[in-house]
Formats: structure tokens, C-alpha cells, sequence
């Protein structure tokens, strides 16, 4: 394209747009501001843009997928739409100076764009999306964010790029547990900053990305407390570099009592069950300052359809569980907004074939997802295969319910306000089950030999799934602008390794 000159003085853009026709690489030259842009357009989802000469700067950009194809450009953000999408994705806009005076466009090179942040490519034998299979992939990462996933055997690596090899390995979404009491010896009610990342970095090593910190009945002050440290720490975590230290992060609070069924408490101190009120969550909830983002609410209690409207109003993933409620209760909550099954079979009604109660409208009903325990100690193997046939390999998640006892040895621990037992593998306080020691990897390779799953159908259940329940933005799939929270692991689901927000661990071999 013929060029013209142009003033090296930045200039702003207050709105740019882009309409894309091809995934091929292209050149666009706009105008906007007093100032000629060339926007070049590459696959996949890759826009640079050429700028005076002493611009030098990255921008964080959000992609949001609709149905048309065209990008908007604009302070700073970028929404691209693409046909027959639902998912929303982030990745990186790069600002870069024009090498000349003449503006123009030329066919780009693959990857010969410098950066101030590091590409490096992740190579193994087999990656799972998890919703697709890729043989010897390689996944391009800059940043936190992944840039490229493809093929080796369709699309060399870029030239110059850091590779990063795993041998005979499986990348894989890094994994999400959205019910998770502790762990390292560390409750999350209690932890300070020390304990949280003790807990952190118990998760990564078991392939664990991203968590829910989830809290139990207590007494009330206790409680908002310990929502308030909660908050402090998913603030904290946002922001933290943790500058190579593998941790996994906390988005999130699941609330967990106090509105539970007295029938179906579990463990959960009687004494402190409350009635569900708009006023009282609203305490949680201001408590918490705004980052709830689960509540576990048994549907039958007096004022429980107001919450469960109220919290689906706010963006809660509003969550059936420690409930005694019949079929009609249960459905009721449904249609109230309720979306999600807490440990499914544990602290619920039983089934019966003529009044199938809460777990008969969980099995049944399409809006609902559910999660389990799949430790082989709270559900019996042949459950969990029954469970899964019944929810299928996009409703079913798997989470830990891991207490602060996971990862130590057999002892005395605690969970919120009561102490725990654990021997065998098994919590028990006062001769319940309380809680579990269960890893999140273990309930990947327990579905795989409980149903029979293959590794790829399993890992859907830990990373893709909870994502979706928790609604998060580029996490639970590899896919280019992804965040970068990958887990390598084994052919049996065993973790070799986890990368944390594109960080390498030191013990990786690099070329």
C-alpha cells in the first residue's frame, strides 16, 4: 500500500474500527485523530498496531465473542467478535513504533515483532484443550497470556522464540476448584497471607490454578471476619507477581452456610444456621465486598427464594446443597435462579422413586450443573459413574471439599470452628464425614478408573466445567487469548509440572 509521511507526535485515537473478512494476513490503513494508522490483522486473534515512532507501550485488551467479525479499537481495549461463540477471551494489543517515516503495510513476517515481554513456546507430545486433542503442540505464550496453539506438524514455531520442552508430556488447562476448605494445615477462615500462599502452592503442585476459598458455618462475627481476610486475600492475590514463586490464585468466595437445612447439616455447628435473609446476606456480602461468587443454600428454608433471587441478581452462582427439599421445592429454586448442585448425594434428601426430592430435579434437570467428591470415600465408584452418565461430560464438576489436612500427615486439624480426624483418608468430627484430603488430580485419575473416562473426558470435568459454572474469562481452556495456567502432566493424569500466569518453573528444561 502507498504511504505518506506523517508527524512523529503521538496522537490519540478515541475509536478505531476493524472489519475483518479473512483469517489471512492483512493491511488496513485507517485515519482517525489527524494521524494514519496501519492496522495489520493476523491469525490467530494477533493485531499490532504501527504508531509514531515513540509510542512504545502494551495495553491490556478484552475480546468478547459474538456473532459478526469485527474488532473495535479503542482507549485501550479491544472486543473482536467472532461467528457462533459464546466465550469471552483476553489477550495482548501491542503498540509498536514505525521503523520509518512513510507509513505503510507490508505482508508481516510470522513473529517478527520484538517485544518488551518474553514469547516463549511450550512443546509436549499431546495437548488437550480440553475439548480437542493436538498431536506434538506447541502453545505460544507471552506474558500471562497465551498468543498461539497449534500444531508443530502444521505451523513450524516462530524463529527466535524460547521453547520449553516436555517430553512423552500432556499440556492441559490448568484446574479450577470451586469448593475448597484448606490445606498445607491452613483453613481458609483463619489463614493470614503466609497460610494462603502455603495453600497456593499446595494447589499448583497438584495442578490446581485457580480456587474458590469456601467458608463453613460459624459463629456470625467469625464469619464476616473471615470474609473480610477472604477479600483481602483475592485483592492481594490480583495483584501480586509472585516472580517465578508457583501459587495458584483465589477469584472468588464460596459461602457455605450459614442458610443450610438442619436435617441435612453435615458437620456444620447447629447453633449457628441461620434463616436466609436479604438483610443478612447482604452483610456477607458487603463483608466480603462484593467477591462472593458461590452460595451453597438449602432452597426449602423460609426466605430462601428471595436470596436465591437476590444472589442470582448480583452474579452469584447460587448453588442447591445441604438440603432436605422435595422435587417441587427444588425445581422452584431453579426456576428462581439457582443453576448449580453442591456435592451431589452428600447432604441431600435420598432419592426415593416416588418423591426423587432435590437429587431427582439435580439428575434431571439440564439448568442444573453439579459437582461431586470423587475420593471414593464420599460417594461409593459406581455412584460417580451413575452420577456422570446422568449430568454427561458438560454438567459434571469435580471439586475437593479438601480441608486444612490435605497434603499432611494423619492428625488433628481444623475445619472453620471444629476439629477434624483424619486417618485412612478419611475427615471425621464426631463420627461424620468432614470434609476430605482429596487432590484435585487424584479426582481426575479416580473418574478415569470409577467411569472408565479417558484422560481427555476427565480433565473436562476439572478445568473446562468449573470455569463455566464460575463464568471466568480465559480460564479452564487453551486457546489463544487464554490466560496462560497450564498443568503438563503424565498419560495417567499424573502433574509433572504447572505454569502459573505463563511463569516457568525453574526445574523446566529450556532451549
Amino acid at each position: 500500500m502507498a504511504g505518506r509521511q506523517m508527524s512523529t507526535t503521538p496522537t490519540s485515537i478515541s475509536f478505531v474500527k476493524v472489519n475483518v473478512e479473512t483469517t489471512r494476513p492483512t493491511a488496513v490503513i485507517l485515519a482517525g485523530g489527524g494521524l494514519r494508522k496501519c492496522v495489520r490483522v493476523r491469525n490467530p486473534f494477533f493485531i499490532s498496531i504501527h504508531h509514531a515512532p515513540s509510542i512504545k507501550s502494551e495495553v491490556t485488551a478484552s475480546s468478547r465473542s459474538m456473532e459478526s467479525r469485527t474488532c473495535f479499537l479503542g482507549e485501550g481495549r479491544c472486543f473482536r467478535r467472532r461467528s457462533q461463540k459464546t466465550a469471552e477471551i483476553s489477550y495482548k494489543l501491542r503498540m509498536l513504533p514505525r521503523t520509518d517515516q512513510r507509513i505503510g503495510c507490508q505482508r508481516p513476517r510470522r513473529r517478527a515483532i520484538k517485544s518488551s515481554i518474553s514469547v516463549i513456546a511450550f512443546l509436549a507430545s499431546r495437548l488437550y484443550t480440553p475439548l480437542e486433542s493436538v498431536d506434538r503442540p506447541y502453545i505460544l505464550i507471552e506474558g500471562d497470556t497465551i498468543v498461539e496453539v497449534a500444531s508443530q506438524s502444521a505451523h513450524p514455531i516462530p524463529r527466535g522464540v524460547e521453547t520449553v520442552e516436555f517430553p512423552d508430556a500432556i499440556l492441559a488447562p490448568g484446574f479450577v476448584d470451586i469448593h475448597i476448605h484448606g490445606g498445607a494445615g491452613h483453613d481458609v477462615m483463619d489463614a493470614d497471607s503466609a497460610g494462603a500462599r502455603a495453600l497456593e502452592r499446595l494447589l499448583v503442585r497438584h495442578g490446581v490454578t485457580s480456587y474458590f476459598p469456601t467458608t463453613v458455618t460459624g459463629p456470625l462475627d467469625q464469619t464476616l471476619s473471615a470474609l473480610e481476610r477472604l477479600a483481602t486475600r483475592i485483592d492481594q492475590a490480583e495483584r501480586e507477581r509472585t516472580g517465578g514463586m508457583q501459587q495458584a490464585q483465589p477469584l472468588g468466595i464460596h459461602l457455605e452456610g450459614p442458610f443450610l437445612s438442619h436435617l441435612r447439616r453435615g458437620v456444620h455447628p447447629p447453633d449457628n444456621l441461620k434463616r436466609p435473609t436479604l438483610e443478612l446476606f447482604d452483610r456477607f456480602w458487603q463483608a466480603a465486598r462484593g467477591q462472593i461468587r458461590f452460595l451453597t443454600i438449602a432452597p426449602e428454608l423460609e426466605g430462601a427464594m428471595e436470596v436465591i433471587a437476590e444472589g442470582a441478581r448480583r452474579g452469584v452462582c447460587v448453588s442447591l446443597g445441604h438440603s432436605d427439599a422435595d422435587f417441587n421445592v427444588a425445581q422452584a429454586a431453579v426456576d428462581a435462579g439457582a443453576r448449580h448442585a453442591t456435592h451431589a448425594f452428600n447432604a441431600m434428601r435420598p432419592l426415593d422413586h416416588r418423591e426423587p426430592g432435590i437429587i431427582g430435579e439435580m439428575l434431571t434437570d439440564d439448568r442444573l450443573s453439579a459437582d461431586i467428591i470423587a475420593d471414593g470415600v464420599h460417594l461409593n465408584p459406581a455412584v460417580v459413574k451413575l452420577f456422570l452418565k446422568a449430568k454427561g461430560s458438560d454438567s459434571a464438576v469435580l471439586i475437593t471439599d479438601a480441608t486444612s489436612a490435605t497434603g499432611m500427615p494423619e492428625g488433628r486439624y481444623r475445619l472453620g470452628s471444629l476439629e477434624v480426624e483424619v486417618k485412612d483418608g478419611r475427615c471425621v468430627s464426631d463420627g461424620r464425614l468432614a470434609g476430605s484430603v482429596l487432590t484435585m488430580d487424584r479426582a481426575v485419575r479416580n473418574v478415569m478408573q470409577f467411569a472408565r473416562w479417558d484422560l481427555q473426558q476427565a480433565l473436562r470435568l476439572a478445568s473446562l466445567n468449573p470455569a463455566r459454572v464460575a463464568r471466568l474469562t480465559g480460564r479452564g481452556k487453551l486457546e489463544a487469548g487464554g490466560r496462560a495456567d497450564v498443568v503438563v502432566l503424565t498419560s495417567r493424569g499424573e502433574v509433572q509440572t504447572t505454569i502459573v500466569r505463563g511463569s516457568v518453573p525453574e526445574s523446566a528444561p529450556r532451549s
